[in-house]
C-alpha cells in the first residue's frame, strides 16, 4: 500500500483518531487559563489530578508544566492537611 503524501489531510487526521493509540496533545491547563498562582481552597480542580487511589497524577500524563505541577503538589498536600481533600480514596467512603 502506497504511503499517504499528505494530500488527504483530513482523512488522516479522522484515520489517526479511531486508531485506539492514538495520543491526543497534551497541554497545559493552567498555562492556557493564564493562572498565576495555584489555590488549594479551590478543591474541584485538585480533584482532577488525583488518582482514583488517591495518588497526584504525575505531569507527564496532565501535560502540566513543571512550575505548575509544583505548585500543584504544595496545592493538594496542603488541601489534605487541612482536611479539604482526603489522604487516600478509603477516608472519603
Amino acid at each position: 500500500m502506497p504511503r499517504p503524501n499528505g494530500k488527504n489531510k483530513k482523512f488522516d487526521r479522522r484515520r489517526q483518531q479511531q486508531n485506539p493509540l492514538f495520543k491526543r496533545k497534551k497541554f497545559c491547563r493552567f498555562t492556557v487559563a493564564g493562572v498565576e498562582q495555584i489555590d488549594y481552597k479551590d478543591v474541584e480542580t485538585l480533584k482532577d489530578f488525583i488518582g482514583d487511589n488517591g495518588k497526584i497524577t504525575p505531569a507527564r500524563l496532565t501535560g502540566t508544566k513543571a512550575h505548575y505541577q509544583r505548585q500543584l503538589d504544595t496545592a493538594i498536600k496542603r488541601a489534605r492537611f487541612l482536611a479539604l481533600l482526603p489522604y487516600t480514596d478509603l477516608h472519603g467512603a
